[in-house]
Order: structure tokens, then C-alpha cells, then sequence
């Protein structure tokens, strides 16, 4: 479809007003100023310790849910921040049984976390001094949070964007059903170098939850119901980027015209990438709109 000059140079000032948020303070608004407000969100039976990021102005603001990987050593703040700047919510979460949260850890318990977070977001958006615009909802997801993310978005079509950085697939990284399997996850949660991030869990109970959920935790088994909305995948040099890529092909078959894929060479943590990766999140986050429809 083509677009109008008007179109073309209000999506210019949208993505140059984005980029402004990595090194410019919004103006001040003192009647509604930023906050940042720490969260309890209801998850099974526990609630689960979160943060809300809230952007300035009366809103309501598009909010973003922002998921952190396996066990969440990058938490992404410094992304929490420039995306709060450039006028959005971003709610962070910890899931339930990781550092220091009630609750046991294990990969469907993330799952059952992040749908709690979303339906939070969802509710608590007709709350007027939260400003949170509940029709405007987008999930960023790193490492094994990116494989969260397409999970929970894949189940949840009103959430109108998906971004996963270094999405993890949980059925190849630790589901093989091999021996190394419980080493790859202590690689990941440190259990053999003493830290305790995660309780009541073990790199061998996550290997076999991994390994029995198959091929249905595969990235590429969400691309169908990925296609229909805006996808960002951003990958590095840390042995996953073949799953990006094979989700960006998978919904492009599929009649995704809106996947947006871009590789860095870097770490698992985007070390020495973090302005690079929040300026490729704000740019997408700028051209944001409604939800397009796709036949699959």
C-alpha cells in the first residue's frame, strides 16, 4: 500500500523523536512526571516481583512488557529507561521463584508469569494514575524471555507487537534429550559456581521440562500466529542467531510483511552493543501501529 508525504514524514519525526530518548530528558511535566513504582502482579499463588517504568504526561501511554532471560543477569534497564523516555510504560518482571521472588522457578511457571503481567497490564489500564493504555500493548523479550515473549504473544493476539533479543529455543538450547543438556542450563543459572538465583529448581529439572515439551516450545512453532503484527528480531554472535533467523524465514513464508531482523556482532548481553540495541527498539518501537490481519 502506498503512503502518503504526510504519512512518510510523521513516521520521520516519530523514529527521530525515538532516537532523541537515548541522550535527551523529555521536557519536564510536573503535573504527571515519570515515576518508577515498584509492582506486585498475581501469578498462581504468589505475586511476583515487578517494576513499572512510567513514562511522563497523562497518557494513557503505550506500555511495554519487558522480560529478562535465564536467570536475568541482563536485566536491560538502561532499555527500560531510553523506551520510558521516548513516552512509553515498560512494566519488568521477575519470575516466580527467581532472585529472591516467592514461588518455584521453572519454564512453564515463566509462561503462566508473563500471561499474569499481561492480563495485569490489561486491567489495571482503566486505572486513570497508572495511564496505561491497555489497547497498546507490546512484549520484549531477551534470551529465554525472547522465547517467552513469542509463547505469550503467540496466545494473545491483542498484543500488537513482539520483539525477541537473542530469543532462545527452548526445545534445541536444553530439550535434546542429551547429557549435556543440565550442563547448558548451569552454564546459564551458575548452580555449579555457587549462585542461587533460582529456587526450588535444578539444571537437570529444567532440562527434562525443556526435553518434554519438544517440539512444541520450537521458536519457528509460533510463526503462524506471529505473522499478523509487527516482529523484531535482533540476534549476536552467541550461537542463537540460526533461531532468529529461522523465525524471520518461518513468518515470512507465512505472509508476515512486517518482520524486521538485524544482526550484531556481539555477546549474549549486547556488552558492546547496548546503544545500538536501544536504538534498533526505539526505532521499531516509533513505527508501532494497529495490528494488520493475515490470512494463514
Amino acid at each position: 500500500m502506498a503512503t502518503s508525504p504526510d504519512t512518510v514524514d510523521s513516521g520521520s519525526q516519530n523514529e527521530r523523536k525515538a532516537i532523541s530518548a537515548l541522550y535527551r530528558d523529555p521536557s519536564p511535566d510536573r503535573g504527571r512526571p515519570a515515576t518508577t513504582l515498584p509492582q506486585a502482579i498475581p501469578s498462581g499463588d504468589v505475586n511476583l516481583n515487578a517494576v513499572l517504568y512510567a513514562a511522563a504526561g497523562v497518557g494513557p501511554h503505550p506500555t511495554v512488557l519487558l522480560l529478562h532471560g535465564l536467570p536475568g543477569n541482563e536485566q536491560n534497564v538502561d532499555c527500560a529507561q531510553s523506551i520510558r523516555r521516548a513516552g512509553w510504560n515498560v512494566l519488568a518482571i521477575h519470575y516466580r521463584g527467581s532472585w529472591g521472588g516467592p514461588g518455584t522457578f521453572s519454564f512453564v511457571h515463566c509462561l503462566e508469569d508473563a500471561a499474569a503481567a499481561l492480563s495485569w497490564l490489561r486491567a489495571t489500564g482503566l486505572q486513570s494514575d497508572l495511564r496505561i493504555d491497555p489497547h497498546r500493548i507490546v512484549i520484549i523479550g531477551h534470551s529465554m524471555g525472547g522465547f517467552v515473549a513469542a509463547h505469550t504473544a503467540a496466545a494473545h493476539p491483542e498484543v500488537i507487537g513482539t520483539a525477541l533479543i537473542s530469543g532462545v529455543d527452548l526445545g534445541r538450547a536444553f530439550g535434546r534429550g542429551s547429557t549435556d543438556d543440565a550442563t547448558n542450563v548451569d552454564d546459564n543459572i551458575g548452580v555449579s559456581a555457587g549462585l542461587h538465583i533460582l529456587t526450588g529448581t535444578s539444571p537437570r529439572s529444567l532440562a527434562h521440562e525443556a526435553h518434554s515439551q519438544g517440539e512444541s516450545w520450537q521458536l519457528t512453532s509460533y510463526a503462524v500466529r506471529l505473522a499478523d503484527r509487527p516482529l523484531l528480531l535482533i540476534t549476536s554472535d552467541d550461537g542463537f542467531a540460526d533461531e532468529g533467523v529461522a523465525l524471520a524465514n518461518a513468518t515470512s513464508r507465512c505472509g508476515g510483511a512486517t518482520v524486521s531482523y538485524t544482526h550484531l556482532a556481539d555477546d549474549h548481553s549486547y556488552s558492546n552493543s547496548r546503544i545500538e540495541l536501544q536504538k534498533l527498539s526505539l526505532e521499531w518501537l516509533a513505527t508501532m501501529g494497529k495490528p494488520m490481519s493475515c490470512d494463514t
